[in-house]
């Protein structure tokens, strides 16, 4: 599920009003920009877009556009525009680019979208360049461009003349830019960077702690700050000691700010609001003084209309609605009702899953100075243009006097998508006129989350006499309002096994409340794929088939020919379910008490499935002893170590929140406010992961989530493998194992 505020900011690919321009940069160094039109509305011609900067000697730097959340996405975009640049790697630098809505679009991670997008445009961006490169030196020397070659930054032609990029700038800046349609793209085959392992450009700046992400942002004469928010969701302040905060050493002010309208974008299943919430700003010369302070607040809270909801209502109020028939059937195929008075065998389930938090590495943070003619920010943002059109509506500002300068973010899952610390971060600074540094604590980060919805699930299949699949009846309880899902709280009509059951229906009923709830990676898919894979197992073994087999009965045959990207493909789900099989010698003997489990999802364009070995001892405690995972993102891996990394981290993420993490609410407020109850996956949980990338004829496709939803139900899978005792609540718990 990608929310829309990414599908705008996502822009075709190139049109027949795309095109190249070309200029000579200060000290005679080339760089190419690639226009990007924008749907219906061209922009001004002559616009530059830097992509590409060669300098006289010889030194290539190439601009990432895109947010760095540890995808990789720093890496891999210059990385095609180097293949076709054709120069060597070790000689290239990269540089982070800043918000420019003129110059870049597109300027966002999430949705798994980067490589769907990019990879293409990247890839001409880089063949222009070389071809302007060729055509300077071709000139120079009077002989035809078809016989130069390139390599390495070098021109070359069979008379033994040759000439280095750098060399050949300012000729090449005077060239008309070449018509895309004429640009040819190197055969795959003749790759030298794309498709080999590349390191991440930040790696090594990691390791030794250079200063990268939001947090270490400094500026002259900058002040820190904390801003205190009513713990339930919806208050707001009615009083507090803040003379007394004041007086406190090096506090600057404390102030309360009473909020505004929130920002809401619409997103698929929802909507998303996010904005400048109530509360209190403290701001002091440091931020341990600052958190001190707040420490030493005392505050009357309004709690407002929703300090009576808690996970324990939640679920009373499911088990009701699950009793009768769903408010909304938004989905019916056939007659269900009818064909469940009909087959050999009927099987009935309820799941059920929880809140969960993103629990991002680096906590939510940006640095601000509003006032005095300047809007600049700093920030580990996701959406950085969203940012900007937030920042003008809340603080009354023009989004061209807006500069955001991005940072690499320390983990974004999703939760970097909404950008409320950045307007905090703004309105204190516009109040106290300097720079501001906000940086919230673990207890913030968790307590004021978009959290990834619960949810409740009852469904009623039936198989006839052959073990066949002929009616699916399922009732769901989620968030929102009327008709209206919560943000990421809907069911996607179209989730297998619909449209492969002849008897099918998906029906809703919604409970209204004031928890906030946002995109977590896979949105969506990352709690839907577990109730629907864990009911299938279900079927499978109450129709006495092997679970790979039954997967195969349902999905049916395989289409003749390759689908339309975005449409499901049966060939490739079973094109992953074939190879996985294999690595996991699936079927083997296990030793008692250890079982393995299987899945697969299609999600975010993308094919995965994936095995897991587990062993559960006798006092319950569920160990993950291997995973196995085939993935299909199309014909090409542009980076296979950042490919592996994607894959192994959503493995992780997958297994801690079915091992570990669940977000309780309580009067109105979240329970778990730290790592030490809603931990990420450990050292000692953490299993060998083993890959394969299933490669076909499809375009290549994101990483960061597809491997994401599989590995919750093929590990609950495993468990019911092995002990007999079945799943249907998360996270596990191993007293029902015991």
């Amino acid at each position: 599920m990608l929310p829309s505020v990414l599908a705008k900011l996502s822009k075709p690919g190139p049109t027949r009003r795309t095109f190249l321009v070309v200029s000579a940069a200060a000290g005679g160094a080339l760089l190419v920009g690639y226009y990007f039109a924008g749907r219906g509305k061209p922009r001004q011609s002559g616009e530059l877009n830097a992509f590409i900067t060669i300098a006289p000697d010889n030194t290539v730097t190439l601009t990432a556009k895109n947010p760095e959340i540890g995808q990789g996405v720093k890496t891999m975009l210059p990385m095609l525009i180097a293949e076709e640049l054709d120069v060597d790697w070790r000689q290239v630098v990269i540089r982070q680019a800043d918000l420019d809505a003129e110059k870049f679009t597109g300027q966002f991670a999430g949705g798994s979208m980067a490589t769907t997008e990019n990879y293409t445009p990247m890839r001409q961006i880089g063949a222009a360049a070389r071809m302007l490169l060729v055509s300077a030196a071709a000139r120079d020397w009077g002989v035809a461009v078809n016989e130069c070659t390139t390599a390495g930054g070098v021109v070359r032609h069979p008379s033994g003349k040759s000439a280095v990029y750098g060399s050949l700038v300012d000729a090449a800046a005077r060239l008309k830019a070449p018509d895309l349609a004429s640009i040819k793209l190197k055969d795959p085959k003749d790759f030298k960077i794309v498709g080999k392992r590349v390191g991440g450009i930040d790696s090594p700046l990691i390791v030794r702690g250079a200063p990268l992400y939001g947090i270490d942002v400094e500026v002259p004469d900058m002040y820190y700050a904390v801003f205190h928010k009513c713990p339930v969701f919806g208050g707001s302040v009615k009083r507090a000691n803040l003379d007394e905060i004041r007086r406190m050493p090096g506090v600057k002010d404390a102030f309360v700010i009473a909020g505004s309208a929130a920002h809401t974008f619409e997103a698929e299943g929802g909507t998303v609001s996010t904005g400048l919430l109530p509360g209190i700003a403290i701001v002091a010369d440091s931020w341990w003084r600052a958190e001190k302070a707040r420490q030493a607040l005392q505050v009357d809270w309004n709690e407002g209309p929703y300090a009576h909801h808690s996970s324990a209502f939640f679920a009373s109020e499911a088990d009701r609605l699950l009793a009768a028939p769903p408010v909304w059937t938004y989905r019916k195929d056939g007659n269900p009702d009818a064909a469940l008075k009909a087959p050999a065998k009927v099987v009935e389930a309820r799941y059920d899953y929880p809140f969960i938090a993103h629990g991002t590495l680096e906590p939510q943070n940006c640095t601000a100075h509003v006032g005095n003619g300047v809007c600049e920010f700093w920030a580990p943002t996701q959406v950085p243009e969203a940012a900007r059109g937030l920042i003008a509506a809340t603080l009354g500002v023009k989004e061209k006097d807006i500069v955001i300068h991005l940072t690499r973010s320390g983990g974004g899952f999703g939760r970097r998508l909404m950008n409320d610390y950045m307007v905090e971060a703004g309105a204190i600074s516009q109040k106290i006129g300097a720079p501001v540094k906000l940086v919230w604590s673990r207890e913030d980060d968790f307590a004021h989350d978009f959290y990834r919805p619960a949810g409740w699930h009852k469904i009623t299949g039936g198989l006839d006499a052959a073990g066949n699949l002929t009616a699916w009846k399922h009732a769901f309880v989620s968030f929102g309002k009327g008709r209206q899902f919560a943000s990421c709280a809907g069911l996607d009509p179209s989730s297998f096994p619909a449209g492969r059951v002849a008897n099918l229906s998906f029906g809703t009923s919604l409970i209204e409340t004031g928890v906030p709830m946002g995109p977590l990676r896979a949105p969506g898919d990352n709690a839907l794929v577990w109730v629907f894979q864990s009911f299938l197992d279900e079927l499978a073994h109450a129709a006495g088939k092997d679970p790979m087999e039954f997967a195969a009965m349902v999905l049916g045959k395989p289409e003749g020919k390759p689908v339309k990207q975005g449409t499901f493909s049966a060939a490739r789900v079973l094109g992953v379910l074939a190879k996985v099989r294999q690595m996991s010698g699936w079927g083997r003997k296990l030793p008692p008490r250890t079982g393995l489990g299987m899945a697969f999802s299609y999600c975010h364009l993308g094919y995965a499935a994936e095995v897991v070995e587990a062993t559960v001892a006798k006092d319950g405690r569920v160990g993950v002893n291997k995973v196995w995972a085939a993935i299909d993102v199309g014909r090409q891996i542009v980076n296979p170590s950042g490919a592996e990394n994607q894959v192994q981290g959503a493995v992780m993420d997958g297994l801690a929140h079915a091992l570990n993490q669940k977000i309780t609410i309580e009067n109105g407020r979240a329970v778990e406010t730290n790592f030490d109850r809603h931990s990420p996956l450990t050292i000692r949980q953490a299993p060998p992961v083993e890959i394969a990338f299933v490669l076909g004829d499809a375009d290549p496709t994101g990483l960061g989530e597809p491997a994401l939803p599989p590995v919750i139900p093929a590990l609950t899978n495993a468990v019911f493998a092995a002990t007999g005792t079945r799943i249907r609540s998360l996270p596990i718990d191993p007293k029902l194992l015991a």
